[in-house]
């Protein structure tokens, strides 16, 4: 689908929209952006809009902070409900110097740079990401409002009827909805988007995360995505499904391969484990990113691959066995406050080195991982992912791969902030420190 200018002001003119929120990402995740009003879109469509880069995380210095946001007349949706009485547009923008050039610090340009690869070729990389997230009654402290499990449904629970009323918003913005349900922990749930091309799909993403959080504050409750939010219950992932075609062609697919996996699916699958622990500070970026990533709670720690094995790291789906277009394989181990466009950029990096260094796939591992020995483990050479955002930090600052997937920009401002982050943590004096230490020490 194309959209012109005339598309779009004919768009905004029918609608009555009078502000249009023009957005892009920095490099943590957060949508940022300005509002135009409708007499200015015209001018913007055709020249962009100027902002000031330099508190913007990850962006510009103070001496080279002019940046322009030039919308992609693709992305272009009306806001399902009125702001303040109005009613609103959206836009996703890529980020130009002022010489006309992608601006290297974008995230979705980072995208976009790695995606060129396959482009080239003819070949498009789809994903679905399945993503959780919680309902609490506030955000200081995560109060639950169910006690359901995993595909429970009651249509009198208040999270069930902001989930419906999500999934309205969601299509009525154009973004395709395959499922929802609850999730397995309280107050836990999902929505799962229709695969599409990782660049739309990061987009959607984006728009997911902000009508989730908007339609839970306009029924005064909070969602959160973050990855840990409750001590001995399940976390959220965000487990990304992915195929690559050529045309109606799944790559993935071999009527004649071992699990019906083409060469160039195991090769992918193979790139993926060989680099998942360089690219782990990316696809759970937090602190607490890691208190999700133990053993016990349904989350991916053992960098191995199977079928039908959800202690796995990677699981080829087997829902519809032998249908072509449904091949695939299925990451665990991102979580919901990754960076969208990083994340897609980074495992298909991963997945494009197996392919272009021709990596051997190990044998699947089918066992319940969590339940082998320390000796099981290491005879069948399962490895680990990092524990703590410390050793990703380590290992990702040392991986020339992660270096060229985000290039010297991103890399040096997100292993920075990272940094930054650890130390806040690490010299931070918890509640949990007073109370076990205080009245013994």
């Amino acid at each position: 689908m194309t959209r012109t200018k005339e598309d779009i002001l004919r768009l905004i003119d029918e609608a009555g929209v009078r502000y249009i929120r023009l957005c892009f990402t920095d490099i943590l995740g957060k949508i940022k952006g300005m509002s135009i009003t409708r007499s200015e879109i015209e001018q913007v469509l055709e020249e962009g809009q100027g902002f000031d880069g330099s508190s913007i995380e990850g962006f510009a210095r103070i001496d080279e902070s002019d940046l322009m946001a030039i919308p992609d007349p693709i992305t272009f949706r009306i806001i399902p409900w009125e702001v303040a009485g109005e009613k609103v547009a959206m836009m996703f923008c890529d980020i130009q110097t002022p010489d006309g050039k992608p601006y290297e610090g974008d995230p979705r340009w980072v995208l976009k740079r790695n995606l060129q690869k396959i482009q080239e070729k003819g070949w498009t990389f789809y994903v679905g990401p399945e993503i959780e997230y919680f309902y609490f009654a506030g955000d200081e402290e995560p109060g639950i409002l169910d006690q359901t499990g995993y595909f429970d449904y009651g249509t009198v629970d208040i999270g069930t009827q902001l989930r419906k009323k999500t999934v309205n918003a969601l299509e009525l913005l154009d973004v395709p909805v395959e499922c929802s349900h609850h999730e397995v922990a309280p107050s836990q749930h999902e929505i799962d988007l229709k695969y599409q091309e990782a660049l739309v799909m990061a987009d959607f993403a984006q728009v997911y995360r902000f009508v989730v959080k908007e339609i839970a504050q306009e029924n005064e409750l909070y969602a959160t995505f973050m990855p840990k939010p409750m001590f001995s219950e399940n976390g959220s992932g965000m487990h990304c499904h992915m195929s690559i075609f050529d045309g109606k062609k799944n790559l993935f697919f071999s009527p004649d391969g071992e699990y019906m996996l083409s060469k160039m699916a195991r090769q992918f699958i193979a790139g993926i484990l060989t680099h998942i622990k360089e690219i782990t500070l990316v696809l759970n970026q937090w602190v607490n990113s890691y208190k999700r990533l133990v053993p016990g709670y349904e989350a991916p720690v053992y960098i191995s691959w199977g079928r039908r094995n959800r202690s796995s790291l990677i699981r080829v789906p087997m829902y519809r066995n032998g249908k072509e277009q449904a091949t695939r394989i299925e990451l665990r181990s991102p979580d919901p406050a990754a960076n969208p466009y990083l994340t897609f950029a980074c495992i298909l990096a991963a997945g494009l080195k197996g392919i272009e260094k021709n990596y051997k796939l190990p044998d699947p591992v089918e066992v319940n991982i969590f339940k082998l020995s320390e000796t099981e483990k290491a005879n069948l050479n399962i490895d680990t992912l990092p524990d703590s955002i410390e050793s990703a930090i380590r290992i990702a600052e040392q991986s020339e791969l992660v270096k060229e997937i985000l290039g010297p920009h991103v890399f040096r401002k997100l292993i920075a902030n990272k940094k930054i982050e650890w130390d806040n943590y690490r010299t931070h004096v918890s509640q949990y420190e007073i109370d076990k230490y205080l009245p013994m020490l």
